[in-house]
């Protein structure tokens, strides 16, 4: 007797609990992310950096939120060798608790003031262990839903990993913006305020694990095992074999994550509400903020299906388009010092964030063989989120110094979005190339346009061969 194809033995309540388990798993990993990004904005340079001068301090600040991302690759690393030889829920789970203890920790921090140079040495190792945990994380969301994904819906199974950054961004600012402007406004905000966001994460970590460690392993996974066919260091034959993919993937993330984290990094809130700058209202920005990630989260939600309709590539080619033209206008708005023209920048540049984040999951899934597919999503994010959003707020503000105009960021975010342009048309689209083990010959080539070998394997649609 055959056995059934991987996708035909999932059932629908299997991958409805796979895509719940899969948002709100990311949602809360990114709240905490971004809880830091937002604090290290708003309150972070006078609490833990203050003797270094204020615009020193929000510089080492911004650069604390970028410290993080040079430890996503031992995350991913970490990750993703485990997932590709023990499984993808048990890394779920894993990293979904570290990321909740660094950040509950964090909210108990004593500042500079009471503890001197101790604060600051305690936060950054937290935010260390919270980099860990985001470089190991999204690889084995996005493995859970995409490997879960019915025909023809991979791009739209694999999207709702990636609705986590915009709800985790919602909830980060609009926790924030309660604090700011009704619990704990004013002094009081900097004072304790901002503490009970970082605390409200140990709640959420005891959800989301209920919630991560009630789904069932991914079946790609599953057959691996049963065949025995886990590859013994994944690491060493995914850099044998694909490091150029590993780098071309990489570069496709840069352009969206570099434009991105001016918002989840924490740069347009410092530069909107700084005394010495625009002074903008807190609460409101914050606010600001809150809807343009809703907006985001839309658009990452249409993308997933688009990629469906008409391919990976051509969804992400739009998507930089609409970046693209979205970058200047984004500070012109910004500077008028209005909050409603605000607001509209933001939204306009979440346009091309989520089109170009709907569908990163369905093509970084479908560029890497079953064996390391893991360690290639995983790694690949990783130094994507080096080369584009690690320490773009702090490039972003040094440019602001050295030139005394915003005009220079949007350079800056425009030339990495051209270099990921680059980096999409040099991939093969693969939307509906079967990703069980079993088609391995056919994965392990044919995904970039300087590969011309022909694949040993007549191309499938989906998860199942027909």
């Amino acid at each position: 007797m055959t056995a059934l194809p991987h996708a035909q033995r999932t059932t629908a309540k299997d991958r409805r609990r796979v895509a719940f388990a899969t948002i709100i798993g990311t949602t809360i990993e990114w709240y905490d992310f971004f809880i830091y990004a937002n604090a290290a904005g708003l309150v972070f340079a006078k609490l833990f950096f203050e003797p270094a001068g204020s615009d020193i301090g929000i510089l080492i600040s911004f650069a604390s939120i970028g410290l993080s991302f040079l430890f996503r690759p031992l995350g991913a690393f970490l990750a993703g060798h485990f997932g590709d030889r023990l499984g993808r829920r048990a890394m779920l789970v894993l990293t979904l608790v570290l990321m909740g203890v660094a950040t509950t920790l964090i909210g108990v921090l004593p500042t500079y003031e009471t503890a001197g140079i101790i604060a600051p040495v305690l936060l950054l190792l937290l935010r260390i262990l919270q980099g860990i945990s985001a470089g190991g994380e999204w690889g084995g969301a996005v493995l859970m839903a995409v490997e879960h994904a019915p025909k023809g819906k991979r791009g739209l199974y694999g999207s709702f990993p990636q609705l986590g950054v915009p709800l985790g961004m919602i909830l980060a600012s609009g926790v924030l913006a309660l604090m700011s402007g009704v619990i704990s406004p004013g002094a009081a905000f900097v004072e304790w305020g901002w503490r009970i966001p970082f605390l409200l994460s140990f709640v959420l970590i005891i959800v989301g694990f209920v919630v991560r460690r009630s789904v069932e392993e991914s079946p790609v996974f599953e057959e691996i095992a049963q065949k025995k066919q886990q590859t013994r260091v994944p690491i060493v034959e995914l850099f044998k074999k694909h490091w150029l993919l590993v780098i071309l993937a990489a570069l496709v993330f840069a352009g969206n994550n570099a434009a991105g984290y001016m918002t989840t990094g924490g740069y347009i809130l410092n530069y909107s509400t700084n005394p010495k700058g625009l002074a903008m209202d807190r609460t409101g920005v914050l606010l600001a903020v809150t809807a343009s990630a809703a907006f985001w989260f839309i658009f990452t939600l249409v993308a997933g299906y688009l990629s469906d309709s008409i391919g990976r590539k051509k969804t992400y080619l739009i998507g930089y388009g609409c970046l693209v033209a979205a970058v200047f206008p984004l500070f012109w708005l910004v500077n008028t010092g209005n909050i409603w023209a605000l607001l509209l920048g933001l939204a306009f540049l979440t346009v091309g964030l989520g089109l170009t984040y709907g569908p990163q999951a369905a093509l970084y899934s479908e560029l890497f063989p079953a064996s390391i597919r893991f360690s290639g999503v995983a790694i690949s994010y990783a130094l994507g989120s080096i080369l584009g959003g690690a320490f773009a707020p702090t490039i972003a503000t040094a440019l602001v110094q050295a030139t005394g105009t915003t005009t220079s960021v949007s350079v800056y975010l425009l030339v990495v979005a051209l270099i990921s342009v680059a980096a999409v048309l040099v991939l093969r689209d693969r939307k509906g190339i079967d990703l069980s083990i079993s088609n391995q010959a056919e994965q392990e080539v044919g995904a970039t346009i300087f590969d011309k070998r022909t694949p040993a394997v007549s191309h499938t649609t989906d998860n199942a061969k027909v």
